[in-house]
């Protein structure tokens, strides 16, 4: 069922991260410090590049989930903080490494790290920051919490390499989607929540539950990033508008455009995500067929689906200002389509 005005309480949008961001202000201040720490090194190239993209406006909002659900669960200490920095570590790291798989120019509107610095200094960045990751979950001691992110960082390489593999194949199933998107985006998610839990000490089945909300966020937030990259200013997109297009990425709106069309539409699909021959045009095309077979659309519904199954997570949980955030950012992560 779709996540109603009334079930996404009554902040939205923006609202719902600054809401979010003020609420765990003094906790996020403190892991952006660690961050800054952690980042340095002796050798100079290593804290220039990772600040270049650190402070590329990033949202924060998978160390923000980690703070929010840890203080939601009943943690009052300060373990979640260098948790939350892990969790940042672990998505700047992957943030590099797509760019260059990708190729990409823009991240967050500036100039990617690779395209700054060259793509092999990105790589080998990505690889301190992931190394500072495990750092971090050693020092916190807990075989659980290591056991979690580590399996994250696996699953996250498993759903990158499975994109690969599906790329330019309009043959790609959903469920070969869905594994990708579970794996790339929303496993990482589910451990930045799940760890909250584990902090807390709050019992199997709130830690259960906290998975489940951050897994489901995870994937509404990734179809809606998907279905953006067709209907989005670059300006808001904060990457060029079409680049999954031009990659031949299968993604849930080229899915649906491709299953429901014409025998020509089909064609048209596969010369340009199969065989890569694009035109100036092609991306204008690709829009007005999804547009015609309500790909948008339906891609949105179902982000919507994810968020209601995020949100009946919570209901576990009592009623308090961090599950009210915690609650306000699924229509957050949906409503950045508007």
């Amino acid at each position: 069922m779709p996540v109603s005005a009334e079930a996404a309480a009554p902040a939205a949008g923006e609202d719902a991260l600054a809401a979010l961001t003020a609420l765990v202000r003094d906790d996020l201040e403190a892991c952006n410090r660690l961050i800054v720490e952690r980042m340095q090194s002796q050798v100079a190239l290593i804290p220039q590049l990772a600040a270049h993209i650190v402070a590329a406006g990033g949202k924060r909002l998978r160390p923000l989930l980690t703070l929010a659900a840890a203080r939601m669960a009943g943690y009052r200490g300060t373990r979640h903080v260098a948790l939350a920095a892990c969790v940042e570590f672990i998505h700047t790291a992957t943030l590099l490494h797509d760019d260059v798989v990708d190729e990409s120019a823009l991240r967050r509107g500036q100039a990617s790290a690779n395209a700054l610095f060259g793509n092999k200094p990105s790589v080998l960045v990505g690889d301190f920051l992931f190394a500072r990751a495990f750092q971090l979950m050693v020092t916190d001691g807990s075989l659980e919490v290591l056991r979690i992110l580590s399996e994250a960082s696996a699953t996250i390489s498993e759903g990158e390499v499975l994109q690969l593999v599906i790329q330019n194949d309009t043959s790609s199933t959903e469920a070969q989607y869905l594994a990708v998107i579970e794996g790339k985006t929303a496993a990482l998610f589910a451990a930045a929540t799940e760890v909250g839990a584990v902090v807390a000490d709050c019992g199997a089945e709130a830690q259960a539950a906290l998975r489940a909300y951050g897994h489901n966020l995870g994937v509404a937030f990734q179809l809606v990033d998907d279905a953006l990259d067709y209907s989005a200013e670059q300006e808001r997109l904060g990457k060029t508008v079409g680049d999954d297009f031009r990659e031949g990425k299968i993604t849930l709106p080229v899915l649906l455009a491709f299953a429901r069309g014409t025998e020509e539409e089909r064609g048209f699909w596969r010369r340009t995500v199969e065989q890569r021959e694009q035109s100036d045009e092609d991306l204008s095309m690709a829009i007005a067929l999804m547009q015609k077979h309500r790909a948008f659309a339906d891609t949105l519904g179902r982000a919507r689906d994810y968020g209601a199954k995020a949100l009946a997570a919570l209901d576990r949980f009592d009623d308090g200002a961090e599950k009210r955030a915690l609650a306000d950012i699924v229509e957050f992560c949906i409503s950045r389509a508007r």
